[in-house]
Parts: C-alpha cells; structure tokens; sequence
C-alpha cells in the first residue's frame, strides 16, 4: 500500500527537467505498450516517479500491471498492482450501473447508446482491471432528455453541469477522489450526450448521423458498426489532439479497434470521415505500426491541409497529450481550415466568451488539479502577459507529478 507524506517537504525539480522527464518516460511507455522491451529503462529516482504520475494521466496503468517484462525499481510493481485491482473493482460497479440503465431504459421505453469505452469492452478488447473508465457516456435523443434525467436520478445520480457537448451526472453523495490514478471509491459519472461532436478547434465536426444506431430499440444499444465506432474514436482523438489532452490509451483503443476491421469497415470510415481523421489515426500507427490499409491512410491524408499534414507528419504523442506541460497560447491552430478561421480562433482565445469563462470558473471550483495553482483564477489579460513574459506550467500535469512524489512505500 502506499501513503501520503508532507507535499510541503516535497520539492520539484524546474519545470524544464520536469518536462523533460514528462516527455521521456511517455515515449517509452508509447513503445511499451506497442512492442514490450525485456529491459527497464535506466531511469532516475525521479523520473520512476515522473512514470508514475504519466501513466496514471494516460490511462495505461492497468495495461502495463499486465504487459510489461521487466520489474523497475522497489514500489513500481507494486504500483501498477494496486492500479489495476482499482480498475477492476471500478469496473465491477460500473457494469452494476450499466445493467442498471439499461433496464430502466428499457421499461421507460427510452433508446440509448453506450459510447466508446463500454462498447470497446463489450466487443471483447479488453479485460476487467485493464482499461480504465472514469464514466459512463450515453447518447440519446435529445427528446429523451428529460425522462432520462428522471432515470439517472432515480439510481441516485444528480446532474452536475453541462456543456455544448453533453451533460454530466455525478453521485449524489460524492466522495473526494484518489490523488493520483484510479481508485474503486472513486465517484463514477455518467455523461448524456444529445450528439457525438468536436470542435476543432473553431468549426464544430457532428458526425451523430454516422455513429447513431439505425433501428435503435427501448435500452442500450450498440453502435451501427465497428466502423462508426472508430469514427467515433478518431473524432474524440482528433479533438484532444487540439487541445493537447491526447491519452495513449486512446492510441491503443484505435489499435486495438483496428485490428478487427474489414476492408469494407475501413471504406466506410474513409466514406464518413474527413480531413481530422489522418492526424489520429497516423499518430496510432506511428507507435503501433501499420493499421490501416494503405490506400485508406493515403485518402485521408490526401483530405488534410497541408498545414495539418506538415505538422503532424513530425509531432509525437508527448507533443499533443497531457505530457506536454508548457501552456500554449493558440493550442490547435493548425487544425482551423482557413485564414479566416484561424483569425476568429486567435480572438476567442484573447477575448474569451461568456461560456468559457463559466467553464473556467466551475472547473476552478471543481478541479483539484487548480488547487494552488492561480492560473485557473487569473485574468485573461494576466494570462497573456505571462505568455510574453515567461513560460507557464499546467496544472494537471504538475498536479500528478506532485501526487506522484508524495507516495511512499
């Protein structure tokens, strides 16, 4: 087991070191988890804890408990052990309230769909302790909306807030969560959303009529196809990417998906995707080797713009995740599709909108990675002037580096 000890008497090293043991452990977890080395890395004391802290932000703890051939230092093993069992009695309760929805839907006589991490488990990609889950995400109607509300609440749940994207539903009772990784006391939230979308970052990409099942039936239903499933995944990629939150385990779940795939599948999603899904899906086979027949990556790298094709065809996953710990003051620019749009991107981002300065303010008061931190509560006119003064950390990455060192066996 581990335990907490005085962050107060904890010191980080400077956030270029801290940066650069982001980045290096990230890229050997990346190789890892594609093709398992027989060697642990030589690795300082801090950047085993650094690997602590990045592969809880990944997701790919539960994975590696599992994979990798080599033990690490004193209290890693151990770690991951304790990471995984997390997982797996997580996910226990999280089938409990899956069954639960969706016999409530059913005799509601409401049609939902269970997304992305619920359905890559129900199509058998993973084990119980492996892939982490930190909610439930539903798609439905946007005329069921109320009368789903009624069925999440009576199994306890409340909604919290919402965004354009969906509504979220946490317990009404709700714990104070593990400081680093997963824990099975964990809250679990169910997220309802109306339409499947990303903005990215500046034109808004629905694909809802691809990835909505086609007859659906009363309770959950799956996805049309296990090609609109990695539609869906390379949306939902595509935009993290743009934000710079990109997590491996999303790499992994399209490598995973892939290898499932027909020729037929692979058609559709270069039949429904666009100019965003080359950037994920070459950024997968960058670590996880070829994926996709080659006509289809060509397609769709054809559709990219070249901005997005020279950016892309360099940029490695601790450049686009949460590794990369530097602030940016544009992130995803590259993704707008014209002059104009980049131009409508760079305003919003110096003259934020009603929206997202309530966004900020609730995930001020709700994210414990703002905790001491005050660039969740600055200005944005204080935000840019210390862009042009020096370079500003994010808090989450700095948040799990911290719950990282204040670990001790």
């Amino acid at each position: 087991m581990t335990r907490p000890v005085d962050e107060d008497a904890l010191q980080l090293p400077s956030p270029v070191t801290v940066q650069a043991a982001l980045r290096t452990v990230t890229e050997r977890f990346a190789l890892e988890m594609a093709s398992p080395t027989s060697s642990a890395p030589p690795w300082s004391h801090f950047e085993w804890r650094t690997a602590r802290a990045a592969a809880a932000m990944h997701g790919i703890t539960g994975i590696l408990a599992g994979r990798l051939r080599w033990q690490g230092p004193e209290g890693w093993r151990e770690f991951l052990t304790e990471q995984r069992a997390h997982i797996a009695q997580r996910h226990v309760r999280i089938r409990e309230l899956t069954q639960a929805t969706d016999e409530r839907l059913r005799a509601c006589g409401i049609a939902a769909q269970a997304l992305k991490g619920a359905a890559l488990h129900e199509a058998g990609l993973y084990l119980d302790g492996e892939r982490p889950m930190a909610d439930l995400d539903l798609l439905i109607r946007a005329q069921d909306v109320g009368r789903t509300t009624r069925v999440l609440e009576d199994l306890g749940l409340r909604e919290s807030h919402h965004t354009f994207k969906h509504r979220v539903f946490v317990a009404r009772d709700s714990v104070t969560p593990g400081r680093l990784g997963e824990h099975a006391a964990n809250d679990i939230k169910v997220e309802l959303h109306e339409r499947i979308c990303e903005p990215l970052p500046q034109r808004l990409i629905d694909i809802s009529q691809f990835v909505q099942a086609r007859e659906p039936r009363p309770g959950l239903n799956p996805y049309p196809s296990l090609a609109a499933l990695m539609l869906h995944l390379l949306l939902h990629a595509a935009g993290d990417m743009a934000g710079r939150s990109l997590r491996l385990i999303q790499l992994h779940d399209i490598a995973q998906l892939a290898h499932l795939l027909t020729a037929e599948h692979w058609q559709e999603v270069v039949a429904r995707g666009s100019w965003w899904a080359w950037p994920p899906l070459s950024m997968a086979e960058r670590y996880y080797g070829e994926l996709a027949p080659r006509t289809v990556t060509a397609r769709t790298r054809e559709a990219c713009s070249a901005i997005l094709r020279r950016v892309y065809a360099r940029q490695l996953l601790s450049d686009v995740s949460m590794s990369r710990l530097w602030v940016e003051a544009f992130p995803g620019i590259e993704w707008t599709q014209s002059i104009g749009e980049a131009a409508d991107y760079v305003w919003r981002r110096l003259a934020p909108n009603a929206e997202l300065r309530e966004r900020r303010r609730f995930a001020l008061q709700t994210e414990p990675s703002l905790t001491g931190s005050d660039w969740g509560a600055i200005s944005q006119r204080r935000r840019i002037l210390r862009f042009l003064t020096r370079r500003a950390a994010r808090p989450w990455p700095l948040y799990n580096v911290r719950a990282a060192l204040a670990q001790r066996r």
